[in-house]
């Protein structure tokens, strides 16, 4: 048994993001003086008694769901990954309960995915909002994928809605940190393999995954296309790395790495939090709710962190058992957990 089935990584992660999400509800859009004045101390804030989260969530159970019927059908794959995923993303456009705030650029690619239309023609290419990596999480939990498999699939989930190469490239790295720290990557060495990550996949366009999106851009070729994304998440790590180790916990941190709205600052953003905090999951999210900028996404993000590096054992059982969807989550934890 791995170390990853043993903690239940997949379950805490998923978990993890949930309680994020409902977290910063409340606080996403607020300052941290009006947090504050009306949550009381950010060490201390409490979940929600309905635990209600936002489409962060709900656009992660749809990735999820997408990647279990892609792999109910045989070795995942780009073609059999776009078409559940597509379905996914326009049943939850079109849902009643696709009513928590959502992301225009999101709603907007949804539209248009619900037609004949090629997916890339659907794609946001200069939108790289956060809600591409904030539903990421899954891919890095799924047992037995190649690198190439998770990198690509990351990406591709990506450019359904935001096809902006940063946020391609956030979302496979936020996707890769998810995935070393379920199999038990040291915390403090995690700003290394990212930053080591990027530079290794800079030029590196997979045609494969996302056909061709790159021509949809002004870029004159496809690894130009593709390192504009990397280079603005290398230079994102590099503020992470400068600061992670002298960040003051009580200072906001979207001051050090940026108020979570891009993917780029939302991937960084949560990390800080979580890196502050590695053995204190709780107080990472309340730091990350208690942020100025996208504090769902931010705490979503942390939260994913968190619990893939602990596990399941990491929340408390009376928020778990609150949190909006659990059952779902638990399905799915439970399903990549075995």
């Amino acid at each position: 048994m791995t170390k990853g089935t043993t903690k239940r990584a997949a379950t805490g992660a998923l978990i993890g993001l949930a309680l994020g999400d409902a977290l910063g509800l409340p606080t996403e859009f607020i300052d941290v003086g009006r947090i504050i004045s009306w949550y009381g101390p950010w060490r201390e804030l409490a979940l929600p008694e309905k635990g209600r989260v936002t489409d962060d969530t709900q656009m992660t159970l749809a990735f999820a769901r997408g990647i279990r019927t892609a792999m109910d059908r045989g070795v995942l794959s780009p073609l059999r990954l776009a078409g559940p995923v597509r379905e996914e993303y326009v049943d939850w456009y079109h849902s009643p309960e696709n009513n928590r705030a959502p992301g225009r650029t999101c709603m907007v690619a949804c539209r248009l995915l619900d037609s004949d239309r090629l997916w890339q023609d659907a794609s946001q290419v200069a939108s790289k909002g956060c809600g591409a990596n904030m539903r990421v999480a899954p891919i890095g939990l799924v047992p037995g994928l190649s690198d190439e498999q998770r990198a690509g699939a990351a990406q591709l989930q990506s450019a359904l809605t935001h096809g902006h190469p940063t946020a391609l490239a956030a979302s496979d790295l936020t996707a890769r940190a998810v995935h070393l720290l379920a199999r038990g990557a040291d915390p403090t060495g995690l700003v290394g393999q990212l930053r080591s990550y990027a530079l290794d996949n800079r030029s590196r366009y997979d045609k494969l995954w996302l056909g061709d999106l790159w021509t949809r851009s002004q870029d004159p070729s496809a690894p130009h296309f593709i390192r504009r994304g990397w280079d603005e998440c290398l230079a994102v790590l590099e503020r992470l790395d400068a600061v992670q180790r002298t960040a003051d916990p009580e200072l906001d941190p979207c001051t050090y790495t940026g108020d979570g709205w891009i993917a780029e600052e939302a991937l960084a953003t949560g990390l800080l939090c979580f890196l502050l905090f590695p053995d204190e999951p709780l107080t990472a999210l309340r730091r990350a709710a208690c942020t100025r900028g996208d504090s769902d996404s931010i705490a979503a993000l942390a939260g994913a962190f968190a619990g893939a590096h602990l596990g399941a054992d990491a929340w408390p059982e009376e928020w778990a058992e609150r949190v909006e969807y659990r059952d779902e989550l638990l399905a799915f934890g439970a399903l990549w957990d075995a």
